[in-house]
């Protein structure tokens, strides 16, 4: 058994490094993209006023619908401690302020912009709107509010700066001391070395959850 779990335990280690690799190589063909936009600037110019028309009328329509179409129904509540959202989850990106069904959100419409979660930890609360598009990229996103002991909150946030795929800020809205979200999965937790916080990772950081495995957690918002 123990040969099992450290089998297991390597797997994943080398499923991270993959990642972790995988990234360094998005981030280099997305300056090697940057340099070649920067070729077209003058005739992005020349069309711009008919760009900023359409794009301010594409973000009116875009906040107007964030609430309605943001998702709906309900969690249910798994025998393993994980809430599953039962119900539609909206994905479009919008520039406005959405209206979530369940704080922190697992999932909806969001904004344009990830938040950025290679193990980035924030001290201050984010917006729930690039916290969800990171949700989107199979990110776990830690959050916590007053009620957590400042030992969780150092451990925790010792444990994801040391896990690609995932993010931590503070969240005073929330129900539980610490909690535990992914896309369309959610789970409090006593403390940080609650065994289910590393089960919680082990499945869904980049897990069959995620809507867009693989897209970058790095060269979005980092505030």
């Amino acid at each position: 058994m123990g040969s099992a779990k450290n089998t297991g335990t390597a797997a994943r280690k080398a499923r991270i490094e993959e990642m972790r690799r995988a990234e360094q190589a998005r981030e280099r063909r997305g300056r090697i993209v940057k340099i070649a936009a920067s070729t077209v600037v003058v005739a992005g110019l020349v069309i711009g006023g008919v760009a900023v028309v359409h794009a301010q009328s594409g973000k009116k329509d875009s906040s107007a619908s964030d609430s309605k179409n943001s998702g709906s129904g309900h969690f249910v509540a798994g025998s393993d401690g994980v809430n599953t959202w039962k119900g539609t989850l909206g994905r479009t990106h919008v520039t406005g302020t959405v209206n979530y069904p369940m704080h922190p959100p697992v999932g909806g419409n969001h904004n344009p912009v990830w938040l950025n979660c290679n193990g980035d930890v924030y001290t201050k609360a984010v917006k729930d709107e690039n916290a969800v598009h990171a949700l989107e990229h199979g990110a776990v996103w830690v959050t916590y509010n007053k009620k957590a002991s400042a030992a969780d909150v150092k451990a925790l946030a010792a444990k994801v700066k040391s896990t690609p795929y995932s993010l931590m800020s503070p969240y005073d809205s929330q129900k539980d001391p610490i909690m535990l979200s992914a896309w369309g999965h959610q789970r409090t937790v006593k403390s940080a070395s609650d065994p289910d916080v590393n089960k919680f990772f082990a499945e869904f950081v980049q897990g069959k959850q995620t809507p867009e495995p693989g897209a970058a957690c790095t060269g979005g918002l980092s505030q």
